[in-house]
């Protein structure tokens, strides 16, 4: 068993969570916790960063919804970096490929950002 690390910060585009380690049952919920305190305003996007993930159950895509959610309910959006095969399996398997955009890196997502006009 791999516990659960949690990195946060504030990029330009808005809040970047990343982790490393295992995304289960016994985990989801300190990031279910921490969704509500992110510092994410309108405009934004959520970046959560799966490239250290060694493991994702329903529990974990549970908290990825939810993050969906607090993004949405901000006026902001969410993208997934890193995400390791076996979590892209998850999510094309479920269908959540259709709703949580990916890139490579944190970085590239960050690049990609488009702010808001006007």
């Amino acid at each position: 068993m791999s516990p659960l690390r949690i990195r946060t910060r504030t990029t330009r585009s808005g809040p970047v969570i990343e982790l490393a380690g295992e995304l289960d049952h016994d985990t989801a919920p300190e990031i279910r916790d921490l969704l509500p305190s992110l510092p994410i305003k309108h405009g934004q996007q959520l970046v959560v960063d799966l490239g250290g993930l060694t493991c994702c159950d329903s529990s974990g895509i549970t908290v990825l919804i939810a993050a969906r959610n607090i993004a949405l309910a901000a006026h902001s959006t969410i993208v997934l970096a890193g995400v390791p095969d076996v979590v892209s399996r998850i999510l094309r398997i479920v269908g959540l490929d259709q709703v949580l955009p990916t890139h490579p890196t944190a970085e590239a997502a960050e690049a990609a950002w488009m702010p808001p006009t006007g």
